[in-house]
């Protein structure tokens, strides 16, 4: 009968392993707008993503808010905990959706370094995930007033056409949230920061891309 128990509780153990390893780990890498209103919080938009992919998925927060992509920005994401923490998830699939804090004038003046800082930051992330990883890159949300220093022209002029020779030159797969909220500044009551709908709509988009 002992016998018996264990090879049950063994066989049990396998399977429940096997189900543990066919997770796919999503890792959202970002802002304040990645953020959301807390990293634990529903209405964020990696949790609605969570949501949309289903118990397959096991999707994480590392946004952290008025974070730079640029080393020598004013609050780089470098030295954050979460760049350490990402690396230690090991994910899948990483999204990337930061530069829009990059584009405040005492931020972009370092923006010779941009496309560097931002290949970099894919290669130390990468270098901890599986062969099999993917990557994704976010073309940020619209600023439809500029505010907090964060200037549209700039968003779209520069930070839009680096994003795109970054992807090419790493291999990233790109994600565009701009065109979908393009013509919504109601779901952007400040002009830089989606509410909970404009949230829901980047969850969908980026779930549309990973699926």
């Amino acid at each position: 009968m002992k016998n018996t128990l264990f090879s049950i509780v063994l066989f049990l153990g396998l399977i429940f392993n096997t189900l543990g390893q066919n997770i796919i780990k999503v890792a959202c890498v970002g802002n304040s707008i990645t953020q959301g209103p807390g990293r634990e919080h529903p209405d964020s938009y990696p949790l609605q993503l969570q949501a949309l992919l289903g118990e397959n998925y096991q999707v994480k927060n590392f946004g952290v808010s008025g974070r730079t992509l640029l080393k020598k920005g004013d609050f780089p994401y470098w030295n954050e905990p979460q760049f350490q923490e990402v690396k230690d998830f090991q994910p899948d699939i990483l999204v990337i959706k930061l530069g829009t804090n990059d584009s405040k004038p005492q931020n972009w003046v370092y923006k010779a370094d941009f496309k560097k800082d931002y290949l970099e930051l894919i290669a130390s992330i990468k270098a901890h995930m599986p062969s099999s990883g993917k990557v994704y890159i976010c073309i940020p949300v619209p600023v439809t007033k500029d505010n907090f220093g964060i200037r549209e022209s700039i968003m779209v002029n520069e930070v839009q056409p680096f994003l795109l020779e970054i992807a090419k030159e790493s291999g990233a797969s790109i994600i565009d949230l701009y065109t979908p909220l393009k013509d919504r500044a109601d779901l952007l009551p400040d002009g830089v920061h989606p509410n909970k709908e404009g949230l829901g709509i980047m969850a969908r988009e980026v779930a549309k891309a990973i699926q």
